[in-house]
């Protein structure tokens, strides 16, 4: 219990002590002389009082992050002698009250994180000692307050992460200290003032996620400006010439707005600048390396999604190095040829995908790029892969190109060094041949392994079963033969496994039950001769299951009921030798297919440090065979067709709300349909076709 006789209590400060259990009620009967309020980080809860904000002598109050407290922001008298308010990361809710006009001595108001709601008022305007204004993520709306820009003490303003419309002021002289400026992810429209480049002590602008438009002013005068954060907005026009006078620039996003024509000359005077995003704009030209040498300080460059775009691909670029130069990304753009004098530079990661780079990566080549963790040369014209590039690689991309021959036994032979940091290796849709060489097992961190879309053969190598970090393995559309390996023992990790269209034969292996993150198997067009695997069923994030086009007999054994089945949504048995009757408790617990309001808890995507993969599988809808990517995340179907079996269609298939997929055509079904499809609103394909069925159509099929 709090003392109640601290008559002369002045400062009271408890940052970050634990008061779970105190309701902040409990501080009412503190002395009316205090001060100082700092509750910080203390895990007060209960309702504001609004009695605190009537202590006469209060000059701070501070109860930020406190995680518990509640209620709205008390419209009353606050003490006009508050300097520092700081209720952020608090659960208040309601609007700014107009009250907050009284605190003619305020310097500081920090209400960040909060979900308030309206406008922000502009009484704010009026208060002109404020330094420091914070009410970014509020879920404010309305105009943004033309009246803030008055504050001739304000050095930190930040309104970001809220729904403010409007434009900005068209002329400002009075911000003479403001040092931070921050209006991202808003609907702030209209021009960029060029007053915003000319203020003396601004080194941060961001204006990020809004919707202003160009072309951007004519910069006047050198600027003290340091950072220009301008992505995602409608600015069009050119780059301006007058971008050299930014002359402490060291920052500069300008990605993903309609800005066109070349890339002036003088954005390569910046010679401070080291992080430079010019990418998803229309921007053209070539850039040179005699250019880029210039920026000594750039670290970090990424120009993608400009189509017009190119490289300098002369002899004289091996004279050029950038040491300081780390990440490259010139991804869908017009670059032709290997840039040479990325050879002398300390890259780390580089992106040049879609692009048109023919020819091949030689030996001499690779050896230039030692630093390499991540490299992505993926839609390209690539035929030819000597050696990864450098010993250090992390990550390689080389999907969709032109590459063929036994590239995988050259580049992962004894005499080349092991990568043994590699954690991503994608060649799919490539024209590879030859075999998996068991040496792709000394990457023990191996995590992606995507080979799809080859004309690799041979048997698939024991030794990739113990993989332990494998989560993703793709070797679909091969010529693989022979048995799956029966050597997931220690595989934890496994979540997408992909074998289909190859020539394998056996048993599904059993070991998979080990592989309890299993959520994607797609075994389908192979030769598998085996009974349905019934231990499939423990496996409780398996949300998609393909056997299709093989050899399965039997009956779906009635056991596999009895386990969860939780979370499969695309169960495709098709073009098997199944028989025997459909078990109604089956369909009772495929609870992913019976909710349609359920949230997926997982995705047949898959990602992986930040690298997004979509992972195509084919079904058959509508009786064409269709290559689903994006949608099968939130596909759901069954497809049990061009099987045996027989007897009555249960009635509990009609509980599976979620199906937009149902097909159990040439089959031996008798009866009739059952009444229940009626709740199947969902549905985009049924076929029930070539079966024995009998009846009328029922008239509840009709929602």
């Amino acid at each position: 219990m709090l003392a109640r006789n601290l008559t002369k209590l002045r400062n009271l400060v408890l940052d970050y002590v634990d008061m779970s259990d105190v309701a902040f009620n409990s501080f009412l009967n503190l002395s009316s002389s205090l001060e100082h309020l700092s509750l910080s980080y203390s895990l007060l809860h209960g309702e504001f009082p609004t009695q605190v904000s009537q202590l006469p002598n209060l000059k701070v109050l501070d109860i930020s992050a406190k995680g518990n407290l509640t209620g709205y922001l008390p419209n009353t008298n606050w003490s006009s002698d508050l300097e520092l308010l700081d209720l952020s990361y608090c659960g208040f809710r309601g609007s700014i009250p107009a009250s907050f006009g009284n605190l003619t001595q305020i310097i500081s108001v920090d209400l960040e994180r909060n979900s308030l709601e309206g406008q922000i008022p502009d009484v704010f305007g009026n208060l002109r000692k404020l330094t420091s204004l914070r009410l970014s993520s509020c879920n404010l709306s309305g105009p943004l307050p033309i009246t803030i820009f008055n504050l001739t003490k304000i050095i930190h303003l930040d309104l970001s992460n809220n729904h403010l419309e409007g434009p900005l002021p068209n002329h400002v002289n009075k911000l003479q200290f403001l040092k931070e400026l921050r209006l991202h992810n808003n609907s702030i429209s209209g021009g960029v003032p060029s007053w915003l480049f000319t203020l003396p002590s601004l080194p941060i602008l961001d204006l990020g996620y809004n919707k202003l438009v160009g072309p951007i002013d004519r910069i006047q005068k050198p600027s003290s400006i340091k950072e220009v954060h301008l992505s995602n907005n409608n600015i069009g026009g050119s780059i301006p010439y007058s971008i050299f006078y930014l002359v402490n620039l060291t920052l500069l996003d300008l990605s993903s707005n309609n800005l066109s024509d070349p890339i002036p000359d003088s954005i390569f005077d910046l010679t401070n600048i080291s992080y430079l995003d010019l990418s998803s704009n229309n921007l053209s030209g070539v850039i040179k390396s005699n250019m880029l040498s210039k920026l000594t300080s750039l670290d970090f460059l990424v120009v993608s999604s400009n189509s017009l775009l190119s490289l300098s691909t002369s002899g004289n670029d091996v004279n050029y190095s950038f040491p300081q130069l780390a990440i490259v990304n010139f991804s869908g753009c017009s670059v032709r040829q290997f840039p040479n004098f990325f050879q002398t530079s300390n890259l780390e990661e580089l992106d040049l995908s879609n692009n048109m780079i023919s020819g091949g990566i030689s030996k001499w080549e690779a050896e230039g790029w030692e630093g390499l963790r991540y490299l992505d040369l993926s839609h390209n014209f690539l035929t030819a892969l000597e050696q990864f590039p450098g010993n250090n690689l992390e990550y390689v991309n080389l999907h969709s190109n032109l590459l063929q021959g036994p590239i995988l036994s050259t580049c992962l032979s004894p005499q080349i060094p092991i990568l043994k940091e590699l954690f991503g290796i994608i060649i799919s849709k490539n024209k590879l041949t030859g075999n998996i060489p068991s040496s792709i097992c000394k990457l023990s961190l191996l995590s992606v392994l995507d080979l799809s879309e080859n004309s690799l053969s041979g048997t698939i190598p024991d030794c990739l079963g113990n993989l332990s970090s494998l989560q993703l393995m793709d070797l679909q559309v091969n010529n693989f033969y022979g048995k799956i390996p029966n050597s997931f023992v220690n595989n934890r990790k496994l979540s997408h496994l992909l074998l289909n269209d190859n020539q394998l034969e056996g048993l599904v292996p059993p070991s998979l039950a080990n592989c309890t993150s299993l959520e994607l198997l797609n075994l389908g067009n192979n030769k598998l001769r085996d009974k349905f695997p019934h231990w499939l069923a423990s496996l409780s994030r398996l949300q998609v299951l393909i056997l299709r086009f093989n050899r399965f007999y039997g009956f779906l054994p009635h056991s596999i009921a009895s386990y969860d089945f939780f979370a499969l949504r695309i169960f495709d048995l098709s073009e098997n030798e199944f028989t025997g009757t459909l078990s109604t408790k089956l369909f009772r617990n495929l609870r992913a297919m019976k909710d349609k309001h359920k949230q997926q808890l997982y995705s047949s995507n898959f990602q992986y440090d930040g690298e997004f993969y979509e992972i195509p599988v084919n079904l058959t809808t509508k009786r064409l065979e269709l290559e689903f990517t994006k949608v099968v995340a939130n596909f759901v179907s069954m497809d049990l067709s061009n099987n045996q079996f027989c007897g009555k269609i249960p009635e509990d298939v009609g509980q599976l709300i979620s199906l937009q997929m149902l097909n159990f055509s040439h089959n031996n079904f008798i009866g009739p349909i059952p009444t229940s499809f009626g709740n199947l609103v969902a549905l985009e394909s049924l076929d029930l076709s070539s079966n024995k069925l009998n009846g009328r159509i029922p008239s509840q099929m009709t929602s």
